[in-house]
């Protein structure tokens, strides 16, 4: 994999908590936090994500590393993601990181709706994903290039909805994000996307970090 992206500015003090979904609990002892700052890198701004989790990780399944590149079907392993959509507008992107190298980015013209249109006429903009794993701790950095996130003109500020699928090594799977909003598990439902996005403006030139 890639090597860390360099923040533009420091990542909050204070990172967001997710919480596992009542319905399906983890039998581990875990704390998952996600951080989110501007960030830049060799080729220009975008957002840097860093997901952590604490606590018995030994338990985790993770999936192994594999050549990094987009994939289908992330989420039915260990796996984080971020929603993101303009407040007001039924469009909004979906990202996925797997601790493999592995990336997914779809686009929906409204809940569940895939606009595969959109899709093919995205600019291609693959993140660089970083994973560590440490006893007691697993942390994996995702930067996402200015280019593959909504316009910043529009005025309306941007909704985000953070959260994980974690798979322990008996297969049980737990899901985890910033807020529930339903019975179940349901990352797509819009009163999810509880984070009002507050990054400063990308600066007007690339950032490089030499």
């Amino acid at each position: 994999m890639t090597s860390a992206p360099t923040p533009i500015q420091p990542l909050p003090a204070r990172p967001l908590a997710l919480t596992c979904h009542p319905a399906t609990p983890c039998p581990l002892d875990l704390q998952l936090s996600v951080s989110l700052a501007a960030a830049g890198t060799e080729t220009g701004a975008g957002w840097l994500l860093h997901y952590r989790i604490t606590g018995d990780t030994a338990g985790l399944l993770v999936p192994p590393p594999r050549v990094p590149g987009p994939a289908d079907g992330l989420w039915q392993h260990t796996c984080l993601e971020a929603f993101v959509a303009r407040a007001g507008e039924p469009a909004y992107q979906e990202f996925n990181f797997s601790p493999s190298g592995r990336w997914a980015a779809y686009r929906f013209s409204a809940e569940r709706v895939r606009d595969l249109p959109a899709e093919a006429a995205a600019p291609d903009c693959a993140p660089e994903l970083v994973f560590l794993e440490q006893p007691q701790s697993l942390d994996l950095q995702a930067w996402l290039p200015r280019e593959a996130l909504p316009p910043a003109a529009t005025g309306a500020p941007l909704m985000l909805g953070l959260s994980a699928v974690l798979e322990t090594r008996d297969g049980q799977l737990s899901y985890w994000a910033l807020h529930h909003p339903a019975a179940r598990p349901d990352f797509h439902h819009r009163a999810g996307f509880a984070h009002v996005l507050d990054l400063p403006p990308f600066p007007t030139a690339p950032f490089n970090p030499a």
